[in-house]
């Protein structure tokens, strides 16, 4: 048996507008299978997995799409400047420093600079 990749999921209510962030603000690669239908190359990641227990997971979160950067203050100017709400401020987790990006139809994705050792 060969993984050979993954194939992530979100969900909004506004599937065109968050096509063209993940196109046009984040430049990611993609392939157009018509209609409309962007499917995005994903940049390198890593996967944790967290016991289901604490305020995340009591909060509903079950699983969670989140972006890396390297520069978490310098990323955020960025998107701010290209129209990309970003919601409070920057937050020391202590693994990692992160803040919220509000994407059209209800869809927050983490966004954060590890303070760790990562996989990739």
């Amino acid at each position: 048996m060969a993984i050979t990749g993954v194939h992530a999921l979100l969900y909004t209510a506004e599937p065109e507008a968050v096509r063209d962030i993940f196109r046009d603000v984040f430049g990611f690669k993609h392939v157009d299978l018509g209609d409309g239908w962007l499917i995005f190359a994903l940049p390198p990641a890593e996967l944790g997995i967290h016991p289901a227990e604490g305020p995340t997971y009591e909060s509903g979160v079950r699983h969670q799409l989140t972006l890396m950067c390297d520069d978490i203050a310098t990323t955020v100017k960025e998107l701010r400047a290209k129209g990309i709400q970003v919601q409070g401020e920057l937050e020391d987790e202590g693994w990692g420093i992160t803040t919220t990006l509000v994407l059209p139809g209800g869809v927050d994705v983490m966004l954060y600079e590890p303070q760790h050792q990562t996989a990739i």
